[in-house]
């Protein structure tokens, strides 16, 4: 019943249309907490996880038309077009983006955006989830061991640039003209695409 509920927790926190605290958080609570078997925690997560990541790309389309303006709507679709042809190397990118410990919410919110097909990329995402949490779990369980040391070092420079390095992507992303750029090959940034 307890893996439910990491199931659970992990597919809520992904669920998120917003920066919130990553699964791995949640499943290392569990984990800790009730002294579950760690890859079954591991795999259970990881599941929940991906459907979290899938039901966010099929209603963040829906809630961006609401927030930003349609001209930026269809500049997005318009890249999501164009790497719609080049799967390969999509899975490659969400593949190496899960492996290095940025928010995946900024991934989502712009392939999402994209309408690029959520099933296309979550083979990829799924591995190097499994992977990067996997880290994560043995390194809270490490954490957990060695709390006095880790407290010392809980706001560290590199918390604070994974959490900058997620919104820069993800500002990069929205405020990049992409047809221009793709179309002209001039770079220009819009910053008016709130509604």
């Amino acid at each position: 019943m307890l893996y439910f509920f990491v199931f659970l927790a992990a597919l809520g926190v992904d669920l998120l249309p917003f920066f919130g605290p990553p699964a791995w958080t949640v499943m290392a609570l569990f984990q800790i907490k009730y002294g579950l078997h760690i890859w079954w925690v591991l795999l259970v997560g990881v599941i929940g996880s991906t459907l979290g990541r899938y039901i966010f790309s099929l209603y963040i389309p829906w809630l961006s038309s609401k927030v930003v303006k349609q001209q930026k709507n269809e500049d997005i679709q318009f890249i999501g077009q164009k790497l719609a042809g080049k799967s390969w190397k999509v899975q490659l990118f969400v593949l190496l983006y899960t492996l290095v410990p940025l928010p995946t919410t900024s991934l989502f919110t712009a392939s999402g955006m994209a309408r690029i097909k959520p099933i296309s990329i979550l083979p990829a995402f799924f591995i190097g989830k499994f992977t990067s949490d996997a880290l994560m779990l043995h390194a809270g369980k490490f954490a957990v061991e060695n709390t006095e040391q880790v407290l010392k070092g809980m706001v560290s420079w590199q918390a604070i640039a994974g959490a900058l390095g997620g919104i820069f992507l993800l500002c990069a992303f929205l405020f990049t003209d992409w047809k221009m750029l793709l179309q002209q090959k001039k770079f220009h940034l819009n910053f008016r695409i709130w509604k």
